[in-house]
C-alpha cells in the first residue's frame, strides 16, 4: 500500500490525519511542506491546489484534501 500524506509541521488539520492514520495501523509516508503556499509546488504538483492536508492512496487512484473528509475515507477504507 502506497499513502502519501502532505503535512505542514505544527498543523492541527494535518496532526489530526497523522492521528487517524495511525490508529487505523496504515503504514504511509510524510511529505513535509513549505509554510508559505507560493513554495508547496509538490503538494501542487500532487493535487492541484497548495493547501494541506492532502492524502495521496496510489494504490485506490485517491487523492484528497480537507481533514474531515481524509480522517472518513481512513476510517472507512483504510482501518484494518
Amino acid at each position: 500500500m502506497t499513502i502519501t500524506l502532505y503535512a505542514l509541521d505544527g498543523c492541527p488539520y494535518c496532526e489530526r490525519v497523522h492521528d487517524a492514520l495511525s490508529e487505523a495501523g496504515v503504514e504511509y509516508d510524510t511529505v513535509w511542506v513549505e509554510a508559505l503556499h507560493s513554495e508547496r509546488d509538490e503538494v501542487r504538483s500532487a493535487s492541484g491546489q497548495r493547501g494541506v492536508p492532502v492524502l495521496v492512496d496510489d494504490d485506490r487512484g485517491v487523492t484528497m484534501a480537507e481533514s474531515e473528509r481524509i480522517v472518513e475515507y481512513v476510517d472507512r477504507s483504510l482501518a484494518s
